[in-house]
């Protein structure tokens, strides 16, 4: 994911929401390094102490960490000693797999490598971000080929209804699941439908043309607060130049595909949206029920679909034991679920019950939606 961007390109960080492409690279081998080597090899120590402060995220159980916001000001250790760090680490990783300890973790290992695979997403729309904030508008993948996604008319479909299960239970299940995603259990579903396609860029003009991002009954009160103070009027990365509209893409400045799904979107504009469509966001368990219906396209792939859902504990929710406990629990609060996968997820770590989850103003990651009704 790096391969493509310069030192300089690996440092910058575009806003304190973002994390330097090297920050990325250097926290997920911290992962392995603080989880699963330091208790389990014996003999090792830390590649340099240092490392420990610098690239720990928010795990108070592992110490004292480097402000967020000031990622960027990291200069040194250089893109190339990051490098050398992952090296190191991978070798020491090695050593651990071929002669583990009695009664070795091994699901800490897995969860290492979901967790990187978390922040490889991450790092592609923290790197765009940074990338589009350049006036020469640069491409990240000069080859990058934009993925093919469902058009025409939105069709709705009946989705299950009564009571259906949803997420899953970590014993007995033949695949990951992160913990927020646990335990299974029931739900109940009034009648609903809900679109068969993702929202489109064409779609989105119309409701700017019709005044969406200027009439504050579509909005919530948080939501026009936030449009008026970061001055919206359309989704990020989109420019208008000689009367036209134009997208900042992986590949660089674009002409917008109107047919193409929206996406950089917030919480706050999908769900103006689709007041201005005379519908409303799926909530997740809507979304989770119908992703497996026939003719429901474009689940995963494209964009993470914002739901009409905030971000709460399933019924019975427990989080990990220790400090990895950390990892979902306690974020949730002030934020809303996403469903799917984006064209920047990596292939297999996108699943029907996993759940995404930000705040509600957020746009910088490749978020869009799909919309809903009641049936009544």
């Amino acid at each position: 994911m790096a391969a493509p961007l310069s030192p300089e390109d690996q440092t910058v960080q575009s806003m304190p929401d973002a994390s330097p492409a090297k920050w990325h690279r250097a926290h997920t081998t911290w992962f392995f390094e603080t989880f699963l080597l330091l208790p389990h090899l014996p003999g090792y120590s830390r590649y340099k102490d240092e490392f420990g402060f610098l690239f720990n995220s928010y795990y108070e159980a592992a110490g004292p960490r480097h402000a967020r916001p000031k990622r960027g000001m990291l200069t040194r250790p250089s893109s190339g000693e990051v490098g050398a760090y992952r090296v190191h680490v991978d070798a020491a990783m090695a050593r651990l797999v071929r002669e583990p300890p009695p009664g070795f973790p091994f699901d800490l290992i897995e969860l290492g490598l979901q967790h990187e695979q978390q922040h490889q997403e991450l790092l592609v729309a923290d790197a765009l971000h940074a990338l589009a904030q350049n006036p020469l508008c640069p491409a990240y993948f000069t080859d990058w080929r934009e993925p093919d996604a469902a058009a025409g008319v939105a069709r709705f479909l009946d989705g299950p209804t009564g009571v259906v299960e949803t997420g899953c239970n970590a014993d007995g299940f033949s695949g990951f699941v992160f913990d927020n995603e646990t335990p299974r259990h029931r739900a109940f579903l009034e009648p609903y439908r809900i679109a068969d396609r993702l929202v489109s860029n064409g779609e989105w003009l119309a409701f700017m043309r019709d005044g969406g991002y200027r009439t504050p009954v579509l909005w919530m009160s948080d939501g026009w607060a936030a449009r008026q103070a970061e001055g919206w009027d359309a989704p990020l990365h989109w420019r208008e130049a000689d009367g036209g509209w134009q997208e900042f893409t992986l590949a660089g400045l674009r002409p917008l595909d109107e047919a193409a799904p929206v996406r950089h979107v917030s919480w706050y504009e999908a769900d103006a949206f689709a007041r201005w469509s005379g519908r409303r966001l799926p909530t997740e368990q809507e979304w989770e029920a119908a992703a497996g219906l026939p003719g429901f396209r474009d689940a995963e792939g494209v964009v993470w679909q914002w739901t009409g859902s905030a971000y709460r504990p399933y019924p019975g929710f427990r989080p990990w034991v220790g400090a990895v406990g950390e990892y979902n629990g306690k974020f949730m609060v002030n934020q809303m679920v996403l469903r799917g996968g984006s064209l920047a997820t990596p292939p297999g770590h996108a699943r029907r019950s996993y759940r995404n989850f930000f705040g509600p103003d957020k746009r910088w990651q490749f978020t869009g939606l799909r919309l809903a009704e009641d049936a009544a």
